[in-house]
């Protein structure tokens, strides 16, 4: 999905909005596959010479951090197994993740990696922008869950930041 948001003519590219549009491209990568069982390698060469930064079907994409793309992207399958199991302890009784949409579980499975592992990025900087991602893609009830899931995973992994509780 494209983002469409408009920035003022001659504004500096910001370090945010490059990680933003990476974890867009990192949801989409992820989603992808899980949809088609595309390999990562296949993943990185298309979606860094065809998506990052272009303009596909009408919609110009954000240029992405490719190196934090890579990391969000291979860190998820490295360590799926591991966290999808923390997904699960997290969501609600009787929805375990294999029930959640696969876009869901590719925004839940890339926050909470970046919950464990990227603690250069403030944990609720984390959970807003996977719920901005979610929206792009589905209800507010839906974005409401990934909030509520990833601060979860979040007070785990970052009490400090988010406060026991």
């Amino acid at each position: 999905m494209a983002d469409n948001s408009k920035k003022p003519a001659g504004t500096p590219e910001k370090k945010a909005n490059r990680r933003g549009a990476a974890r867009l491209a990192a949801v989409q990568a992820l989603y992808q596959m899980d949809i088609a069982g595309a390999g990562i390698n296949d993943i990185f060469a298309e979606f860094e010479s065809h998506w990052l930064g272009n303009e596909v079907e009408g919609d110009t994409y954000l240029p992405a951090e490719a190196a934090f793309f890579r990391d969000v992207v291979s860190g998820v399958v490295r360590d799926q197994k591991k966290l999808d199991p923390l997904i699960d302890e997290a969501l609600s009784k009787g929805w375990p993740l294999k029930r959640i949409e696969a876009i869901l579980r590719a925004v839940l499975r890339a926050g909470a990696y970046e919950l464990q592992h990227r603690k250069d990025v403030p944990g609720r900087v984390v959970v807003s922008e996977y719920v901005d991602v979610a929206n792009a893609f589905v209800d507010r009830e839906e974005t409401g869950m990934v909030n509520a899931v990833l601060d979860q995973i979040g007070r785990q992994f970052r009490g400090d930041e988010f406060g026991r509780g």
